[in-house]
């Protein structure tokens, strides 16, 4: 009987461990929506949205919760959380970065934009794409606001990552921008496609 219940014990935790592990992932959808948000306030296409509605807990009314989800809600509380996954977008880092670029696109890099000189490229960043498109006497200044504003979008995915507690996250954190930057492009706007080749929105 003994042997039964330590089998039996052994299993459970095994299956507690193993929800642990499940529901530590990259909420990729609420990502989505985050950096559409961020980047539509940074090329002033969107309003903030508001926050989204959480789900209803079951009540006895319903039903309520059998035992054994009980017991999971009550030792593993993240798991619950876990239904409706979030990501932390804003913090005083990322609301500096996001007015020094906002700044940038009304300014310098749009113009770049505008001109074909500097495009988005496949990893969430801008390069110049055609140098020729800018005056030799302005090339220094424009090079300056690429390195400057690729500083700032390396920063954002970093910063993001670690307010979320996940700094293993700042790499699927830019490619979800990087995704983005591109739909949210200006017509007339260079982008990179995924082979590394400037296409024109």
């Amino acid at each position: 009987m003994r042997k039964l219940v330590y089998v039996v014990l052994t299993s459970l935790a095994v299956a507690l461990v193993g929800c642990v592990t499940i529901n530590v992932y990259f909420p990729e959808a609420a990502a989505q929506k985050a950096a559409d948000q961020f980047i539509g306030n940074v090329l002033n296409q969107t309003t903030p949205a508001a926050p989204a509605p959480k789900m209803p807990k079951p009540t006895a009314k319903d039903g309520g919760a059998q035992p054994s989800a009980m017991l999971l809600d009550l030792l593993l509380p993240a798991a619950h959380a876990a239904e409706t996954p979030d990501i932390r977008i804003q913090t005083a880092a990322t609301e500096a970065i996001r007015g020094r670029m906002q700044g940038r696109f009304q300014g310098a890099l749009g113009e770049l934009l505008d001109s074909g000189a500097v495009g988005f490229t496949r990893d969430g960043m801008v390069a110049m794409r055609d140098a020729a498109k800018v005056p030799l006497s302005q090339r220094a200044q424009a090079n300056t606001t690429v390195a400057d504003e690729n500083r700032d979008r390396t920063a954002l995915y970093r910063e993001i990552a670690n307010a979320n507690n996940h700094p293993e996250w700042e790499a699927q954190i830019r490619a979800t921008f990087a995704k983005s930057w591109i739909e949210k492009a200006h017509a007339g706007w260079y982008y990179q496609d995924a082979s590394g080749a400037w296409q024109k929105k």
